[in-house]
């Protein structure tokens, strides 16, 4: 009883830590709401996320933000199709000492910190793209046979512009599922972009402040995984991920006649994890089914991939995961 009241009151204040959060980031990135709180749910998971959208939407300005409000040591990379892979990583250079002996010494390249903002991940070529696939799997790097640990906590917050823009490359199946979650960024609507342009237009521009450090951000990280989670949310979150899978019994019609392949365990951990940081950042103490049903797209839509047949024919893969969450969520409550 006394650990269930000291997580209660670890939460408690953690949402209240997240509130002033979201107020700071808010001061620098107007509007856009739902971004902000799926972008500050992957860092509470511990995760990566993909922000996609047209140039000039403000996704580069708040990963700059993220990282002052949560107190990140933060590096940014922009890529660009003559982007190397030791431009990311480093290399080792040989230097000659004053006595004439020589030696091999490492110059740690940008990927070295704690968050790191990959801004227009996919102008790079797959070669310098697969450079962060050991990194984002197991927070280190292998460099002349050597394995060197990065920051702790270290986050990816990729950009993305859409793959219809020319001189982009797919970002490869492997690295999407990576991702915890796809970010989708669009337009504001008339009153955000009001805001936007009386506030970035004048002399002044405000400033965000730091509310978490490093090892403030761990130990949320912690709290959230301590967060309790009904069998009826594990097996619905069992549900959805089963019947986005186009080879499974479970799966919906929808997707078999659709969907080419669909998501693998990695997307179970993560809706597992998203739908504890939903309700963490609504401040509630456990997760309920409409939190699955609202975490199914930004979770599952970089893990599936629809048929030639159904590109052909426009199907909407984003439509097609919410019409399976929705389905579900209808026949949970039924039951």
């Amino acid at each position: 009883m006394a650990e269930e009241t000291g997580l209660i009151a670890e939460i408690e204040r953690l949402g209240d830590k997240l509130a002033e959060a979201k107020t700071s980031i808010n001061r620098r990135f107007i509007g856009q709401s739902r971004v902000v709180d799926l972008t500050l749910a992957a860092m509470l998971c511990g995760g990566h996320a993909l922000l996609i959208g047209l140039p000039g939407l403000g996704k580069t300005r708040l990963v700059d933000t993220l990282s002052t409000v949560m107190g990140l040591d933060g590096n940014r990379i922009q890529f660009t199709p003559d982007l190397m892979p030791a431009d990311i990583l480093g290399s080792e250079v040989l230097d000659t000492a004053a006595d004439g002996s020589r030696a091999f010494r490492f110059i740690p390249g940008p990927i070295f910190c704690q968050l790191l903002m990959a801004d227009e991940i996919n102008r790079a070529s797959p070669r310098t793209q697969s450079a962060l696939l050991q990194a984002m799997q197991e927070r280190e790097v292998t460099i002349a046979g050597q394995h060197r640990p990065l920051g702790v906590p270290f986050h990816v917050l990729a950009t993305q512009n859409p793959l219809e823009q020319e001189g982009t490359y797919p970002l490869p199946e492997a690295q999407l599922d990576r991702f915890l979650v796809q970010i989708d960024v669009d337009y504001p609507d008339r009153a955000t972009e009001r805001e936007i342009l009386i506030a970035t237009t004048g002399t002044g521009d405000d400033r965000a402040h730091a509310v978490f450090s490093a090892g403030e951000l761990l130990a949320a990280q912690t709290v959230l995984r301590r967060m309790p989670v009904g069998d009826t949310v594990v097996e619905h979150i069992l549900d959805l991920v089963r019947a986005c899978r186009p080879g499974e019994p479970e799966a919906a019609t929808a997707v078999r006649e659709h969907v080419s392949w669909g998501p693998g365990p990695r997307a179970a951990q993560a809706l597992m994890l998203m739908v504890r940081a939903r309700a963490l950042l609504d401040g509630r103490l456990a997760p309920s089914i409409d939190d699955v049903r609202d975490m199914a797209r930004p979770v599952l839509v970089h893990r599936m991939a629809l048929g030639f047949a159904a590109r052909a024919r426009g199907v909407s893969l984003t439509d097609l995961i919410d019409e399976v969450a929705t389905g579900l969520a209808r026949t949970g409550a039924a039951a």
